[in-house]
């Protein structure tokens, strides 16, 4: 504070002194208007209340890793459209989304080894498939060809995976998410399935549910809920790629897509739906052709995770990694339709991460992510992987990046 500043206070307290003050009421009354100057003089950075929503976090881009090969042990490897990370063992579980075409339904046991030989230069040295396992449904016998149609994987330690399915519309069969045994591939479990997701046949066609193709094509759990499931049940979380039916709005409208995000707590007894929440899709009309939420990764347990949202359009793929936030969001589970200008429902807040057209590497149609490793300097890797497709065109892509945060992220 100044010597003006000093003055003013002085005089302040002399004008306190006509009206009878006593000494010492002058002197406090003298030190507030000193402490109320000093801290007026003051710029403290603002925070938005936004801001006050996430947890301090970025991306860093290291590295790009294009996986060579066209089978294992009978398989097609291809269709990687999931994947996580069991720390323990040091392995990574993916995926496939093969309905039974190229081989049985199926996940793959990954080995991820990193070149650390330079600090400032973190790469991927290979990336190799040690096993194929089998999944099995609940009679213990493999999915019939066209009947599954596997996208999303979560590593529930001890031995436990969890798969969704996106459902087959046309074959009536319903999407899924359940339980199976990492060692032997078998079904232990299902979880609950809202009617709301269950695609129905009207006259007029279907009215609701999960549109083909565009079901559970992403899976999580808090990873810091592991241990004893009736002391810390575990979070789950799922969402669709795309609106349900009943949600779809007139392409006129202007609409963001609206998809719906499934939070359950999974103990010793059956699994048990918390809530739905409405989880707005980004699109640029201009250039994207579709756009579609195709993964989720738990951060911590106060709802907060990252979403990897992939479109494709006129300039192929694109792909986006945001921080969302489940705090103040609306639940909508017992909302029949989303449709329309919704002036009273909350939606899922976002803040924009990562945009990887920003990254100067092509990248592929992504759909799977999962923490990886820890890092050299102690932070953790995130790997984000592309589904191929089973197409000669299209690459099997991971990506390595470095996760930059103070915070105590569920890993």
């Amino acid at each position: 504070m100044g010597n003006n500043s000093e003055v003013r206070v002085l005089q302040q307290g002399k004008q306190f002194v006509k009206f009878g003050f006593r000494k010492g009421a002058i002197a406090l009354v003298a030190l507030v208007l000193a402490i109320s100057n000093l801290l007026s003089g003051c710029t403290l950075p603002a925070v938005s209340a936004q801001d006050r929503m996430f947890l301090d976090l970025s991306l860093e881009f290291l590295d790009e890793y294009k996986l060579t090969g066209s089978s294992f042990q009978g398989t097609q490897i291809g269709g990687l459209s999931g994947i996580t990370y069991d720390r323990g063992r040091d392995r990574f579980y993916a995926i496939s989304d093969d309905r039974g075409n190229y081989g049985p339904a199926r996940f793959y046991t990954l080995k991820l080894t990193l070149d650390s030989s330079n600090p400032d230069a973190i790469g991927i040295q290979k990336l190799e498939i040690e096993n194929v396992t089998e999944i099995r449904n609940e009679n213990n016998r493999p999915y019939p060809i066209g009947e599954i149609n596997p996208e999303g994987i979560a590593f529930a330690p001890p031995h436990q995976l969890y798969i969704s399915s996106e459902g087959v519309n046309r074959k009536q069969i319903a999407p899924f998410v359940a339980e199976y045994d990492l060692e032997t591939g078998q079904w232990q479990r299902g979880v609950p399935i809202p009617k709301t997701y269950l695609p129905d046949e009207t006259e007029n066609g279907q009215t609701r549910g999960v549109q083909e193709n565009l079901g559970f094509e992403s899976l999580t759990l808090n990873a810091r809920s592991f241990g004893d499931p009736s002391v810390d049940p575990i979070r789950l979380f799922t969402a669709t790629e795309a609106p349900l039916v009943q949600d779809l709005d007139d392409p006129e409208a202007g609409l963001k897509p609206k998809n719906r995000l499934l939070h359950y707590l999974i103990g010793d007894g059956p699994p048990i739906p918390i809530a739905e929440h409405l989880y707005e899709l980004d699109t640029d009309e201009r250039w994207s052709l579709f756009t579609g939420l195709t993964d989720l990764l738990a951060l911590d347990r106060g709802g907060h995770l990252l979403s990897l949202e992939r479109s494709f359009g006129f300039l192929g793929y694109e792909a986006k990694i945001f921080q969302i936030t489940l705090g103040s969001a609306t639940d909508t589970s017992r909302i029949a339709s989303l449709k329309g200008q919704l002036t009273k429902v909350a939606p899922i807040e976002k803040k924009l991460v990562l945009d990887f057209a920003e990254l100067g590497v092509p990248i592929h149609n992504l759909e799977g992510m999962s923490f990886g490793p820890r890092l050299p300097d102690g932070s953790v890797s995130l790997i984000v992987v592309s589904d191929d497709n089973f197409s000669d065109d299209r690459l099997t892509q991971f990506l390595l990046l470095r996760v930059k945060t103070d915070e105590a992220i569920g890993i």
